[in-house]
């Protein structure tokens, strides 16, 4: 594998490249600068950010790299809509799907990124807020929405590294 390519909003997809790249040794591009630093049809992984359940840059990467795996960074617990975006983004199944929470801050984001998740939060927050028998990820979605939340943390990354480190041991065995 080449390396890790991301696009980031407001950092926290950044932020868990980085933390991929020093856990896996592999180079770490945004997806403006990897046009010019890694080859075409090169295998990586793949880090997204999400907007409903579209994997921003996605598309654009999978027509030039050969994509092993795809991280999704959004506010949803990582359990949540797995299939949904899997099918939205036309994954194959045989590329991995990892999804991670990232963090929110109303104030790191701008223009209609801002205006969507405002509306998003007025609606979503009056929703969960009447609910009385919230789930955990329910009551942690409505504490990020009130609140913002950081939620980017080196263990999130653990089952990434592993399957990094099992492709990488079954690569070497070949």
């Amino acid at each position: 594998m080449e390396a890790i390519i991301y696009t980031s909003n407001t950092g926290s997809t950044k932020r868990y490249a980085e933390m991929l790249s020093r856990k896996t040794g592999l180079a770490v591009y945004s997806l403006k600068d990897a046009s010019k630093k890694v080859a075409a049809n090169s295998e990586i992984i793949y880090m997204g950010w999400l907007m409903g359940s579209g994997i921003k840059g996605y598309k654009a990467a999978s027509k030039k790299y050969k994509i092993c795996a795809v991280c999704a960074v959004g506010m949803t617990a990582p359990s949540i809509q797995v299939e949904e975006t899997r099918k939205v983004n036309q994954i194959p199944e045989n590329i991995e799907l990892f999804k991670l929470q990232g963090d929110f801050d109303m104030e790191k984001l701008h223009g209609i990124y801002k205006l969507m998740m405002k509306i998003m939060v007025k609606a979503l927050g009056k929703t969960l807020s009447k609910k009385t028998d919230m789930t955990v990820d329910e009551d942690d979605m409505l504490e990020m929405l009130l609140n913002g939340g950081k939620r980017v943390a080196e263990e999130n990354i653990a089952p990434i590294v592993e399957w990094y480190e099992g492709k990488r041991n079954t690569s070497s065995a070949d």
